[in-house]
This record gives structure tokens, sequence and C-alpha cells, in this order.
């Protein structure tokens, strides 16, 4: 193979999604010489395996996501804006969840949901004390942050319902801090 291990033919993302959607998430962590090769690939819907000589078509509609601003990355020569503009067919700007503390509770209820039909649990509710603290912290991981911590308090939690106990330390400490504020 053209590189060790390459023993055998293994089908690459563009290819598993030939005729269908390709999500890239953190495309801003993708280094600039691939960001090349993706670019070429979806303008000419085709490349060529690493070592390979036939071109294989594809057909992918492409769907990044980034947590970075993408304009500042091209200014910086980290991201480049030819295929920033290849890419920016429709732009969705998802705010963060600091932003959106009103969609805290929908989402920790799917979170439970989803947790307990994947892990056989049955944790069904959460205090309005421990949402009050998820509400007032400033989520710097995002939805992932929101997601694994609804999965650890439901590993911690010892009945059917989450309370501030089985929360992180900073996310109890940011709701007593909002309380305090409060009044």
């Amino acid at each position: 193979g053209a590189f060790t291990g390459a023993d055998r033919k293994k089908h690459g993302l563009m290819e598993v999604a030939d005729g269908g959607v390709l999500f890239l998430d953190e495309i801003s962590s993708m280094p600039l010489d691939i960001q090349a090769k993706l670019l070429r690939a979806l303008e000419e819907r085709a490349f060529r395996r690493v070592g390979g000589t036939n071109l294989i078509h594809v057909d992918v509609q492409l769907l990044a996501a980034s947590n970075r601003d993408l304009k500042t990355m091209i200014r910086d020569g980290q991201f480049r804006e030819d295929l920033y503009y290849r890419l920016k067919v429709v732009d969705l700007h998802l705010p963060p969840l600091r932003e959106r503390g009103s969609d805290i509770p929908e989402l920790v209820g799917h979170f439970l949901r989803m947790q307990n039909a994947r892990q056989g649990m049955n944790v069904t509710d959460v205090t309005p004390r421990a949402i009050e603290a998820m509400m007032a912290y400033s989520w710097p991981g995002n939805i992932r942050e929101l997601s694994n911590t609804v999965e650890r308090a439901m590993l911690f939690c010892d009945g059917e319902t989450i309370d501030l106990p089985e929360l992180p330390t900073d996310i109890v400490r940011a709701g007593e801090a909002g309380a305090a504020a409060a009044g």
C-alpha cells in the first residue's frame, strides 16, 4: 500500500456518503493541505485515494460545522477563503448554549430520554434547582458539555431524579451565584 497498514481497499468518508450528505464537524481544525484536497474533490466531484491512480467520482452534499469564526481564521491564514465560499451556500448561525439558556430544560429532557434508552436507565426528572443551576452556567463546551453533564449526573443518580449533588461543582457554583444575584 501507499503507507504502512494500507494493505486493503477501504472506503473513505466521501465514498460512503456518495449520493448523500457528508457532515464534517469542526472543519476549522482541518489542516490547510487537507482543505485544498477537499476543495478540489468538491469542485471536481472526484478524488484519488492516497497512493491510488483511479479517479473516484462522487456526488456528495457537504454540511460543515465549526465553533470558531472562519472569517477570522481566513484573515489569519488558518482557513482557505476559496473553501469557505465553496461551503457557504447556506450559512446557519446557531448561537452558543450560553446565549440560549431557555433551551436548556428541553435539551436536558432530550438527553435524559436518549441516555435512558441507550443505557437502560430510568432517570426521569431533574429538580427545578438543578435546572436553574444549569441555566446559570456558561457552558463553554456547549451542547456536548451539556450532554456529558446529563450522562454523568444520571450515572451518579440513586433514584429517578437528578438534583444538585449529581451535578459538577462548577455548575452548582454557577447556580448559587445566580441565586445570590437574583436576590
